[in-house]
């Protein structure tokens, strides 16, 4: 493994994005909340880029057992400014398909057992998530996919459930009557974390299966086979994304903790 190397944009998701990156390193990082996965680090363009993958190189971490607080503090302590992430969904809304791919503008959370927050003592912080995704990532995701000539679904709610196992039928009608559009189990809390360190955060999502109730069953064989048929185009729809992400940042995630924290 090499030295920490720094990075000011990251990519979080599965194996086979990592061939994103040119000249890559790995790298381990060590923060208060545990070790990073081995994160890679290279080139998009002239740009330096962490590669994390969530679940471990093996995919063997399951998805409530992935270490989230440490994941996104160790981008934070290499550098990053912004994490492009990439999640397989399950499709809710009637109208969405397998194969679709989905830029979501809001979640809901409905996990039970992780670590929601850095912020567990003093200075009370309290994160404004108003709108829970970078607009300037989202912005260029949806941008360059339709580029591309790619259907995307840029407004969905995702919906984060505990996992690993799939949701029952009554959960994702209940889901549906949320307005629920897309769940998976990996969406929170990533993005709020990410949000607690100034850090922009969005998500390319594709979706591998019809939820519960709308199908006879689920497997986990769905999900790969979906995504290794999506995965040459979300290579191709995250490297230009990163590519023409600007200099400077022009969004509220820059200044999350601006007005966010009490102090006595």
């Amino acid at each position: 493994m090499g030295k920490l190397r720094k990075a000011e944009i990251a990519i979080i998701g599965g194996t086979g994005l990592e061939a994103l990156l040119k000249s890559t390193k790995q790298i381990l990082v060590e923060t208060p909340y545990g070790l990073l996965p081995p994160t890679s680090v290279g080139k998009i363009d002239k740009k330096t880029v962490a590669f994390l993958p969530r679940h471990g190189i093996h995919h063997s971490v399951p998805p409530h057992q992935v270490n989230y607080r440490a994941n996104v503090y160790g981008l934070h302590k290499i550098g990053v400014k912004r994490i492009t992430a990439t999640n397989a969904v399950g499709a809710i809304n009637l109208d969405f398909k397998p194969g679709d791919l989905v830029v979501p503008h809001d979640l809901i959370d409905f996990t039970r057992c992780r670590q929601l927050t850095f912020y567990d003592e003093t200075p009370v912080t309290h994160i404004d998530v108003s709108q829970p995704y970078c607009p300037e990532i989202r912005g260029l995701l949806i941008e360059k996919a339709k580029e591309f000539g790619v259907q995307v679904r840029d407004q969905a709610v995702l919906v984060c459930t505990e996992g690993p196992r799939y949701e029952t039928p009554a959960e994702i009608e209940m889901f549906r009557q949320l307005g629920c559009d897309i769940v998976g189990m990996t969406g929170m809390p990533e993005a709020v974390l990410a949000r607690e360190l100034e850090i922009c955060y969005a998500t390319l999502c594709f979706v591998s299966n019809l939820a519960a109730g709308m199908q006879r069953r689920l497997t986990a064989n769905e999900v790969v086979e979906v995504a290794k048929q999506k995965l040459p185009i979300m290579q191709q729809i995250l490297r230009e994304a990163v590519k023409h992400l600007p200099e400077d940042r022009c969004c509220p995630c820059a200044h999350a903790l601006r007005d966010a924290r009490l102090r006595g």
